[in-house]
């Protein structure tokens, strides 16, 4: 149980029983995790509400180490996609909406195309190199 005060972007008791089984099981290998893990996802919230960097973690929260290889373990196992593909379900859900959206929309600035693509010797840097006679 969290022994500090709670930070605004901490999970709830509803929320955590929500996630925690989204998480992938701990190894059964290797040492014991010295951090709960409700604490390391705590901290990631902490990051992505607060906008610090990793090392400006508060020092009630796991060391900013341990919270980077949790996150990173994440990354690698697809759990954070999971976790966010099932939110998104849950509330599209409680709006009584569709399951999976049915539009997407893209920003056109956005989407590169091979028709915005030029080579760099045709740039007008390189053009006016070449008029000199110097090369690229």
């Amino acid at each position: 149980m969290i022994t500090r005060k709670a930070y605004p972007s901490d999970l709830t008791d509803e929320q955590w029983a929500y996630i925690e089984p989204l998480l992938p099981k701990q190894d059964k290998r290797g040492r014991k995790a010295q951090h709960p893990r409700r604490e390391m996802l705590n901290a990631l919230l902490y990051l992505a509400r607060s906008g610090c960097a990793w090392r400006m973690l508060p020092h009630d929260l796991p060391p900013w180490e341990a919270v980077y290889a949790f996150w990173k373990r994440l990354v690698e196992k697809g759990s954070l996609i999971a976790i966010s593909d099932a939110l998104r379900l849950e509330i599209r859900l409680q709006e009584e909406r569709e399951p999976e959206p049915s539009l997407v929309i893209v920003d056109s600035q956005s989407v590169q195309t091979a028709e915005k693509k030029v080579p760099v010797d045709l740039t007008a840097i390189s053009a006016k190199k070449a008029a000199k006679g110097k090369s690229p």
